[in-house]
């Protein structure tokens, strides 16, 4: 966090009480309130550890003033004098990591301010050490079995519809990014590249080859033949129609209709023929073309070039420009009209996949594992790739802090903690003390 108060214009003492810049209330009123609390614990903490020291300052005086008329008061002076060099020394330390004490420029003080960049690297390289290891990294997430969690989240109620509501919310941002004439040119690049560069007869034959090798063209011809006798028999009358209009004008009616007669029963004959003979020459004469056509379609350089042909009469420029726009109208239209309505059939199969997925992370062991197994292997390749590169963003970070700054952000965030070195040290130097000057009391009298 963020502290925008500064430095005092005074060195401090060991009470931290310099005298502040007249600016500082102004600045204290900008600080965010859970900084502010910070402060003030802090200044509590300072105040009682230099209230401790003051303590053993006056108790060493007065004891110092009365000890020869009441001996006993030596002991007592001996543990003020050990509590006051307790305090003074710890003092000494934990200033001497934020600033200068006194604002004296002791060698190896100021600590946090000189070695800001240092500190930084050393922090970097302990996160990338000891967390950003994939074995670390492995470790947590199969602890923490991320594919159940996901799938009881998403089979519950509001998961598929949080789900959901995000997606159409990336959607909807996504069609308000792209720009239209963008797509456009995109995909009107993807058919040249894709569809029309390609020559279109050695592919077209090859498929057709195969179709016809495995006789699937076959239900075709079946259809065409069947409409064909359907078409013969229900039209008897265009039959001798047709024979009436083509034969000459001299031939009698009657003529005309028994030749039109006789037309049509053989037509019939002929075409009920070929429907229920699947080895009838007609079958096997367009069994024979089309497998001709395969081939030339992939050999015939006349073929090929007749297929090219073909396809720039169908996709030409004009023709693609146009493609290329109703294919990106249609799928952002259909998109964006789906993602509105949650009762689209879009949003409603969505919703029923994501929840069906999740209800199978949670009753499908093997499923569970794979999952975790992919996240672990994404999240140890984002490790080992980009490791060093986290790690920089707290180096880089760090680098770019102001001395001043950085200094006041650690003691905001510690200082109160570091303050109890100060009052333990009161207490224990006052004991050492104590305990120093009895020992020498009974060793020398």
């Amino acid at each position: 966090m963020q502290v925008n108060t500064e430095p005092s214009t005074r060195p401090e003492g060991p009470g931290g009480a310099g005298e502040r810049t007249a600016g500082e209330p102004a600045r204290r009123r900008s600080v965010a309130s859970g900084d502010a609390e910070k402060a003030a614990a802090l200044r509590k903490m300072k105040l009682l550890a230099l209230s401790l020291l003051v303590l053993m300052a006056v108790i060493f005086v007065v004891a110092f003033a009365f000890q020869e008329q009441y001996p006993w008061l030596e002991y007592v002076r001996a543990a003020a004098e050990g509590g006051m060099v307790g305090a003074l020394a710890d003092w000494f330390a934990v200033t001497a990591l934020f600033k200068y004490p006194m604002g004296i420029k002791i060698p190896h003080t100021a600590i946090i301010p000189q070695r800001k960049d240092q500190i930084g690297a050393s922090l970097g390289e302990f996160v990338e050490t000891n967390f950003l290891s994939e074995q670390v990294v492995h470790e947590k997430l199969a602890s923490v079995d991320i594919a159940r969690k996901a799938g009881t989240w998403l089979s519950g109620p509001g998961g598929a519809d949080r789900v959901a509501k995000e997606g159409a919310a990336v959607i909807r941002g996504a069609f308000t990014v792209l720009n239209d004439d963008d797509v456009q040119a995109v995909i009107e690049g993807m058919v040249r590249r894709h569809l029309l560069a390609p020559p279109w007869g050695p592919p077209v034959g090859r498929v057709a080859q195969r179709i016809f090798e495995d006789g699937h063209h076959h239900a075709l011809v079946d259809v065409l033949v069947d409409r064909t006798v359907d078409w013969v028999r229900d039209n008897q009358e265009t039959v001798n129609r047709l024979v009436t209009d083509r034969s000459p004008t001299w031939v009698p009616s009657f003529v005309d209709g028994l030749v039109g007669d006789k037309v049509y029963v053989e037509i019939l004959k002929f075409t009920r023929a070929v429907q229920s003979d699947p080895q009838h020459q007609v079958r096997l004469s367009i069994d024979k073309y089309l497998k001709d056509l395969a081939q030339d379609l992939q050999h015939d350089p006349v073929m090929i070039a007749r297929a090219e042909g073909i396809k720039a009469q169908v996709l030409g420029d004009p023709e693609i420009r146009e493609l290329a726009s109703r294919t990106w109208g249609t799928i952002k239209a259909a998109l964006l009209s789906a993602v509105d309505d949650p009762h689209s059939e879009l949003t409603v199969r969505f919703k029923a996949a994501v929840h069906d997925f999740g209800t199978r992370l949670v009753v499908d062991p093997e499923l569970a594992g794979k999952v975790n197994k992919w996240i672990g292997d994404a999240a140890g390749y984002l490790v080992r790739t980009y490791r060093s590169d986290i790690a920089g963003v707290i180096t880089d970070t760090v680098a770019r802090w102001d001395a001043e700054e950085t200094s006041q952000k650690i003691e905001l965030q510690i200082g109160k903690d570091l303050q109890f070195i100060r009052i333990n040290g009161t207490v224990v130097g006052a004991l050492a003390g104590l305990a120093i000057f009895t020992v020498a009391h009974l060793v020398f009298g």
